[in-house]
């Protein structure tokens, strides 16, 4: 009890205590939280819990070609978003491109993208909107892979999946249980205006509500007709396979971006494997003497299958060779992760080397390449290898044994081959035994995995409770923490933004099949504890407390980062999670302070200010309704323009003074907010804003109170605004102010250029210099 209080008080920013290795903070609140959750915790009320509507938009979107994006969607991450949310949303993309042929790159100017932000909670709009800007909100609590990926697939055409035609016949909605104004998001959608696309029913889609969504109490509000799926539906641990053929069949996929070949050699063709030069060779084994007794695909489960690649190191003679090498295969140049399961009998001296053989003009026969030699050695099981490789043009990828001198009972054994244009995982930490692990050990018991490097040099390990804490006894808990290490002093503390991806590894055959549970968290250097005193992700020595090893290694472990409700035991024995009574953990320590920065605007959104504010002064002025702190919005509000952009002295100033010396009460001309408002939906695309400016203008026009009003000095000061504005775009046409004429080159001594600078506005005068019109 203790453990579960010092917990919950530490999850809610209570702490008063130093910090130590025992101090846990939960990103979730000792939740789980699923996205109806998040959404009625922030006071959302959207169609079906998530899904953003415009009348007078029905419910076809799906049926539709007109809402169909491009295979290559453009996006932009606005600065609200939170740097882990930046970073998970980018690994839901790589999901996307291993898995579909869906890609997605940075908003380029195109005329209609997906711009994400910070909002309150987790929504989308369904299909393409075609109104420019259509924006996604990943706010608080919804930085999980699976919900990234839930919110995408309603921005690609897709609705819930318990909302189809037949889902009658496969669950049964508990209308009694459902919470009064929300029964109308359990309606169906018509198949004669949204369609299946073929696929059955789906419990384990990411699409599908949970058990308990909306129930007014602790009863389900959705019960499947196959009972053994009641603990399936609502999982957001990632695309189901359904999912998949169904995205597929929508965008008419023939083969996903990043993906290259899987293995498994179930096909008596080995995947068109060759046998190389050489006097030894590879078979093709159901079982081996000495082992492996299975393959690893099957695990001896299914029988007249379950093969795999053996080399025979002890019927081979001293020096003897092998090689199994792949078919052609064209990657996309750079990057490629091997990933493959070796089982491991032979001689400590034997060698297993993993080559690329690639072939040009100037090698027709192919130029072999090395990328790394495991020495044998008995494993006694199957273990997964990562190999990073490099290639840039047509290739094979060579598995070569090599017998050595010592005497050897057994061999190398290869299965379930995968080669993808990604990165590798950086660390793999193998739990053997779980199951009996798991019996007998008490809720509240930690078991840490061994302390890694990240690439820029900083240590760290994994802490997990195996059948978690008392408060959630039925979840495995995860956290992270920061390792004393070899680099120590050569880094920069409070460790600054490295995102830890921490994935229990889903062992399918074939990676687009894997549904893999990940937790990504991010070190924020200015996070300190609750009594501010101390930073949380400083040097552990610091921050940390000195702990001995098993073998007897002594370092300090910073304090822990993650959640109690990672997985469910139940989720956790289904798929293939625990396969062979094991379980494997992939972890990685990214730099992403890249992110930090804006992303970049196209140039076209840098021309429209000036004609927009021009426009909007235009009528006679009225009393408007605004929300005073529209000002300090506006001032906030034009961040990531990475061009330099002119503005006039004048209305610096004054929008400066205004901001900081407004009165509450005042008057705006309504013409102007309206206009700014149109913007956003009608502007042509070489007239474009920044997209943060017309998210907070509108915003700030909706939340206004209605007692808030601006003085009529306030309309002066707009009006002289729009006045200068005017006045700067005359300068850039015909370079001069007022009729005050200057030579080639100069400007006015009232024009400041303004410079994007993360954090603030940089000021200098331009007399006597140049500059380039956007």
């Amino acid at each position: 009890m203790l453990h579960s209080f010092l917990v919950l008080l530490f999850g809610l920013g209570l702490t008063a205590a130093r910090l130590t290795s025992e101090t846990e903070i939960d990103v979730d609140e000792g939740r789980d939280w699923d996205i109806v959750d998040i959404n009625e915790g922030a006071g959302l009320d959207l169609l079906e819990g998530d899904i953003k509507l415009e009348e007078p938009l029905t419910r076809n979107i799906i049926i539709g070609d007109k809402y169909r994006w491009p295979t290559t969607v453009p996006y932009y991450l606005e600065e609200s978003l939170e740097m882990n949310a930046k970073g998970v949303i980018l690994k839901a993309f790589d999901q996307y491109r291993l898995k579909t042929c869906i890609d997605f790159k940075p908003w380029k100017g195109e005329k209609n993208y997906i711009s994400v932000f910070n909002g309150s909670g987790c929504f989308s709009y369904v299909g393409n909107q075609r109104v420019g800007k259509q924006q996604l909100s990943i706010g608080s609590y919804c930085d999980h892979l699976g919900i990234v990926e839930h919110e995408f697939l309603h921005a690609l055409g897709f609705w819930h999946e318990q909302s189809r035609a037949d889902r009658d016949d496969y669950v049964d909605i508990m209308w009694d249980q459902i919470k009064p104004d929300k029964k109308n998001n359990f309606k169906k959608h018509d198949d004669a205006v949204s369609t299946a696309l073929g696929v059955p029913y789906d419990y384990g889609s990411v699409m599908h509500y949970g058990k308990m969504d909306f129930s007014i109490g602790s009863e389900p509000t959705i019960v499947t007709k196959i009972p053994q799926f009641m603990d399936v539906i609502g999982q957001r641990m990632g695309f189901s396979a359904s999912d998949l053929t169904k995205l597929n069949r929508l965008y008419n996929c023939t083969s996903s971006s990043t993906f290259v070949d899987s293995c498994d050699f179930e096909e008596d063709n080995i995947c068109g494997t060759i046998q190389g030069p050489g006097k030894a060779k590879w078979k093709r084994r159901s079982s081996v003497r000495g082992g492996p007794k299975t393959d690893f695909t099957n695990m001896g489960q299914c029988q007249g299958k379950g093969y795999f690649m053996h080399f025979s190191t002890s019927s081979a003679k001293t020096g003897h060779q092998a090689f199994l090498e792949s078919r052609w295969l064209y990657p996309k140049p750079g990057v490629q992760c091997l990933q493959f399961f070796l089982y491991s009998t032979a001689a400590a001296d034997d060698v297993l080397n993993i080559w690329v053989r690639e072939y040009d003009q100037a090698n027709a026969n192919g130029k072999l390449k090395l990328f790394k030699s495991i020495s044998g050695g008995v494993q006694g099981s199957w273990e997964l290898q990562n190999v990073n490789l490099n290639v840039t043009k047509k290739a094979r990828v060579v598995f070569q044994g090599v017998r050595g001198k010592r005497q050897s009972k057994g061999g190398f054994s290869l299965d379930d081959i995968n080669l993808s244009s990604t990165k590798c995982p950086q660390h793999i930490w193998h739990i053997r035994n779980i199951k009996g692990q798991m019996a007998k050990t008490p809720p509240g018991k930690k078991l840490f995995s061994p302390r890694f490097l990240s690439t820029a040099g900083y240590s760290f390990q994994v802490g997990v409770y195996l059948n978690g804490l008392s408060s959630n006894p039925d979840y495995m808990a995860l956290y992270l923490h920061l390792t004393s290490g070899p680099n120590d002093k050569k880094l920069k503390w409070p460790c600054p933004w490295q995102m830890a991806t921490m994935a229990l590894m889903d062992q399918q055959s074939d990676i687009r099949q894997q549904m893999n549970m990940h937790q990504m968290i991010t070190t924020d250097p200015n996070k300190k504890s609750s009594d501010g005193t101390e930073f949380f992700w400083d040097d552990p020595r610091k921050v940390g407390s000195k702990v001995t090893d098993s073998d007897g290694s002594v370092y300090y472990r910073g304090p822990g980062y993650g959640t109690s409700t990672f997985i469910t035991h139940s989720r956790l024995r289904s798929r293939n999670f625990i396969k062979g009574d094991d379980a494997i953990f992939l972890f990685s320590l990214e730099d992403i302070s890249h992110l930090l920065k804006p992303q970049s605007l196209p140039h076209s959104a840098l021309h429209a200010d000036a004609s927009l504010f021009k426009a909007a002064d235009q009528g006679a002025p009225e009393e408007a309704v605004i929300n005073p702190k529209m000002l300090g919005l506006l001032k906030a509000a034009d961040q990531g323009t990475s061009q330099e952009v002119v503005i006039n002295l004048n209305m610096l100033m004054l929008l400066k003074a205004a901001d900081q010396s407004a009165p509450q009460e005042a008057v705006i001309n309504p013409n102007m907010l309206m206009l700014l408002k149109a913007a956003d939906q009608s502007a042509p695309q070489e007239a474009v804003i920044n997209p943060n400016m017309l998210m907070l203008l509108k915003a700030a026009d909706q939340s206004a109170p209605h007692e808030a009003v601006i003085n009529l000095n306030m309309v002066g000061l707009i009006t002289a605004c729009v006045a200068a504005a005017v006045l700067v775009v005359s300068l850039v046409m015909i370079g001069n102010i007022c009729g005050k004429k200057k030579g080639k080159g100069e400007l006015s001594d009232d024009v400041l250029i303004i410079k994007h600078v993360p954090g603030s506005l940089e000021e200098y005068p331009t007399k006597g210099s140049f500059f380039t019109t956007p």
